[in-house]
């Protein structure tokens, strides 16, 4: 064999010398600058330019760990609880808020339209007062512009400001709608956390119903006297939510959420406008659109419905709300259980048609009780469905835009609660409250058609 010359290897050619640590060449230099200039330009965002390292696996955070966990899952269940309490009371003091102000459906139905602002305000707000304020932020803004909507509504002013106070209160719900869900939607055994969480929402929204309709029916008291109840509620949210989050602040949020892609600029910018991620956060927008819009139409209007169509008496007709928001309560904490072993895709696929044929059995047959028990099983069919959405998107995106991509499709899809709540109202003008069921069947149909668009569902992606 013929002999090999070997060559010697030039160590300063291809490994860096120690002075060559100490003293960064030019070039090096010229490349920090351009970080530096791009970290200046979003210094909200300090890990914009280079995407973390994976290669460490990732600790998944649960209800009970770390130990504010704790603390904090109680302190959003408050949260939860209240945002269900504000939403359910529209139903339950619209036929007196008609009385008292002298209002038609179309003028009473724009305090459903009003909280539409405060949604899209705090769907483009969420991602920015996370990177600059942290969880922390959000444990105290929320909180604070419910109080304020509530001690305006305490003294009840003119129906106009009543309208624009009214987008306090659902800025306040949707912030915290967005936080809270895509903070739990990571966790483990996420079906079950958000079904609790969820299902603190339905409990909310089945007692303020009841308790409000108490108050006027059987106590005679105004209809604004629930909302002194209400001040001292938010009260109690400022105080627990503040203490649990007060040390979640921006720079643990940035790094518990570095970001794993090589795209720059804003993190809602490449949830909402660059694929794949796109695809996902706009059907989980369009699909909670409809959702909202079902269970806040349902809930706001069959009072309503029950009184003038079903000819019920005002007290039973108000406890329909009330098996409504029940069968939601029921629905979220059963099924959250059924959901995660038979896995989001398959499961609402399963239940929105059960939701469908209750609703057709709520139009078709004119008998009140069957009417009462009909929407009540639909809320339990239909509780599970939120969460399952916030679930689900965690498995289809990266980590460092579940915020940004949850926050958004929470927070715009709640707006669906104030869009077709106030359609309905205005078509009620001309053609009457019946009109509700034909709504409701068509959102039903399309949100089915919208999930089955998105794509399978697998693990949580890092």
């Amino acid at each position: 064999m013929d002999p090999i010359e070997l060559e010697p290897v030039h160590v300063k050619q291809d490994a860096p010398s120690l002075s060559s640590k100490r003293a960064p060449s030019t070039h090096a230099h010229s490349l920090n600058s351009t970080r530096s200039v791009a970290l200046e330009a979003d210094d909200a965002d300090r890990n914009e330019t280079l995407p973390s390292p994976t290669t460490a696996p990732e600790q998944i955070e649960r209800w009970n760990s770390p130990r504010i966990n704790v603390y904090r899952i109680f302190a959003t269940f408050w949260s939860f609880t209240i945002m269900g309490m504000n939403d359910a009371t529209y139903g339950a003091i619209i036929p007196y808020l008609e009385t008292y102000y002298d209002l038609s459906y179309t003028v009473v139905s724009l305090i459903f339209l009003s909280p539409f602002v405060g949604y899209n305000v705090a769907a483009i707000m969420n991602n920015t007062v996370h990177l600059k304020l942290g969880q922390r932020g959000v444990a105290i803004i929320a909180p604070i512009c419910h109080l304020i909507a509530y001690i305006v509504i305490a003294v009840h002013p003119p129906y106009p400001v009543l309208v624009v106070v009214f987008i306090l209160a659902g800025l306040g719900n949707g912030l915290e709608d967005s936080a809270w869900n895509a903070w739990t939607g990571a966790m483990a055994n996420a079906n079950e956390v958000l079904g609790c969480l969820h299902g603190c929402y339905g409990l909310g929204a089945t007692i303020a119903p009841l308790i409000a309709t108490t108050m006027i029916t059987k106590a005679g008291l105004p209809w604004y006297s629930w909302y002194y109840c209400m001040i001292a509620f938010a009260c109690i949210e400022l105080a627990t939510s503040t203490a649990a989050f007060w040390t979640a602040t921006a720079a643990a949020f940035r790094d518990a959420h570095p970001r794993t892609s090589d795209e720059g600029g804003s993190r809602l910018r490449e949830a909402t406008l660059r694929a794949p991620a796109a695809r996902v956060t706009w059907l989980g927008a369009f699909f909670l659109l409809g959702y909202v819009g079902i269970e806040v139409a349902l809930g706001g209007w069959i009072v309503t419905f029950m009184i003038q169509v079903r000819h019920g008496a005002a007290f039973a007709s108000g406890m329909t709300a009330t098996g409504f928001w029940l069968g939601i309560t029921v629905g979220r904490l059963v099924l959250g259980f059924v959901t995660g072993r038979i896995g989001e895709k398959l499961a609402i696929a399963i239940y929105l048609p059960l939701a469908l044929a209750l609703e057709l059995l709520f139009w078709l047959v004119p008998q009140f009780y069957v009417s009462a028990v009909a929407v009540s099983l639909q809320g339990f069919f239909l509780g599970p469905m939120f969460p399952a959405v916030m679930v689900a998107c965690t498995k289809l995106l990266p980590k460092h835009l579940h915020v940004s991509s949850i926050g958004f499709a929470a927070a715009f899809g709640g707006s669906g609660g104030a869009i077709f709540p106030f359609v309905v109202g205005v078509i009620a003008q001309a053609k009457g409250v019946q009109v509700l069921q034909p709504v409701v069947v068509t959102l039903l149909a399309v949100i089915w058609c919208l999930w089955m668009c998105l794509p399978k569902i697998g693990r949580k992606k890092v």
